[in-house]
């Protein structure tokens, strides 16, 4: 078995500290791993530093991975391509591992990061030296995201489309044009632009349920349900993922996506980024390793 480096949240708690043992258990079939507790940034760059080409365990959630990733990235991608990487969700909403389709259960996601299947997946890079592992959207889903950040720590997963409909209310529409490989595919008011990896965002809202993290391709969400009706009757049919079907929902796939107008808020597998008036975003097939469960 591979020799294994565990990258953890020095900032959890007691409850994820159980789990984190739990997990632990497992890993230690492999021999009695290096855990590392980073609380910044530096501290996962010096963990990186140590890896020496052992097989890293990251406890945590997306922005956890998004996080591991993006160093590896800037490393090269070569460095990041002969990473092998495994993940014990431990976050609040854990989209990329639900979109994967890894247990939720610490000791069952161990025994992935040990014996599961070595997974080639897509990255997301952008022009503004960010990367996405699992997903990102501006406008309103970035707003819900800026309004629940407060109140993760109480609610949880709730906390998300509490947020939503707090934003939903409040927020106004951005005038944004969207290219998809360099054709025109929107222009005008918008509601929500989502790039997928995976299908959920927030906890377990299937923002584009066919999204795939192994297929080369991103996809594309465009929502224009900018009045107070539509907006109510895009929320129900996200609710019950039938969203997709709407005519002022636009969903393609491709490689490169382009974003301009309006400057707004883009929030990246989770993380809060200011309001950026332009992004390109563009898909880098089989980009990185990671440890999964057979994908359907």
């Amino acid at each position: 078995m591979a020799e294994l480096l565990v990258i953890a949240n020095a900032q959890a708690g007691s409850a994820q500290d159980e789990r984190l043992q739990a997990a632990l258990d497992v890993l230690g079939r492999a021999g009695e791993p290096e855990v590392v507790r980073c609380a910044s940034p530096d501290d996962v760059d010096e963990a990186l530093d140590r890896a020496q080409g052992r097989r890293i365990v990251v406890v945590g959630g997306d922005g956890s991975m998004h996080l591991i990733v993006q160093r590896l990235w800037e490393r090269g991608p070569d460095t990041l391509a002969a990473t092998e990487l495994g993940l014990v969700p431990l976050g609040t909403g854990n989209d990329l591992a639900t979109g994967l389709e890894l247990p939720e259960d610490p000791a069952e996601a161990a025994r992935v990061c040990l014996d599961g299947k070595v997974t080639a997946l897509d990255l997301i890079d952008t022009d503004r030296g960010e990367i996405v592992v699992n997903a990102s959207h501006a406008g309103l889903g970035a707003a819900a995201a800026e309004r629940s950040d407060g109140l993760k720590s109480s609610l949880g997963p709730l906390a998300y489309p509490l947020g939503a409909l707090v934003a939903g209310v409040r927020e106004a529409a951005w005038e944004l044009r969207v290219t998809l490989d360099g054709e025109v595919v929107h222009d005008g008011s918008t509601l929500m632009v989502g790039i997928a990896n995976a299908p959920s965002i927030g906890g377990g809202t299937r923002l584009i349920p066919p999204a795939m993290a192994d297929d080369g391709e991103l996809d594309l969400i465009v929502v224009s349900a900018v009045g107070p009706a539509a907006r109510l009757a895009f929320g129900a049919a996200l609710r019950n993922a039938a969203h997709l079907d709407r005519d002022d929902v636009l969903h393609a796939r491709g490689h490169e996506v382009g974003i301009t107008g309006d400057p707004v808020v883009h929030d990246l597998d989770g993380e809060l980024y200011d309001e950026w008036p332009s992004a390109t975003y563009r898909v880098v097939p089989a980009a990185w390793r990671l440890l999964t469960p057979a994908l359907k």
